[in-house]
């Protein structure tokens, strides 16, 4: 008799995502990053989950309940990913009261912007500045934005680039109101 009793599994063939994940059963299990794009086989069983490339097991996982999860080993995630498992909301708004006030209120207008975080925001979606600047380089177009109306990355990246927080703002019209018409639906209709 075998020493352990016999364990019923399925195999599945599948291909690993870009994001280094494989969707089994509307969950996702990560393989290490070399693997994104390969064509992988998924052995399932009651308890866990294997995943092997060309007879090779490149990882192994608990089975997941629920749906639309994901289940991610740090050293399956590139060196450029782990930099930012530690960011969540609150160290984001934590660093952007720490530049200054006007950062901080951006921060806050982008956030409540995105009614639905599913995730930690990585700082300017993924994309680090290529050198640090100061807190004063930061804060004045933070300031802009807010005054224009410009709450994406590429907005204050832009700003940046061009060297609009150096010069004025333009001044807008005293009576300038939002434009109330029927027809017209407004930012709140997309979300």
């Amino acid at each position: 008799m075998p020493v352990e009793p016999y364990e019923y599994c399925e195999w599945h063939l599948r291909r690993v995502s870009i994001d280094y994940h494989v969707e089994i059963d509307a969950l996702y299990y990560s393989v290490p990053n070399r693997f994104a794009r390969a064509e992988v086989e998924a052995r399932l069983t009651v308890r866990g989950i294997e995943i092997f490339c060309k007879g090779e097991r490149i990882a192994v996982h608990l089975r997941m309940s629920g749906n639309r999860k994901h289940t991610t080993i740090p050293d399956h995630m590139p060196s450029s990913h782990r930099r930012y498992t530690g960011w969540t909301i609150e160290r984001i708004r934590e660093d952007a009261r720490k530049i200054g006030p006007a950062t901080a209120a951006l921060c806050e207008q982008i956030l409540e912007a995105r009614p639905h975080p599913s995730k930690p925001i990585a700082p300017a979606s993924g994309r680090p500045p290529r050198r640090p600047l100061g807190s004063e380089r930061v804060e004045a177009p933070a300031e802009r934005a807010i005054k224009i109306g410009a709450w994406t990355y590429g907005s204050v990246k832009s700003i940046l680039d061009n060297k609009l927080d150096r010069k004025p703002t333009p001044k807008c019209a005293a009576n300038t109101a939002p434009i109330l018409h029927p027809n017209i639906r407004g930012p709140r209709y997309y979300h």
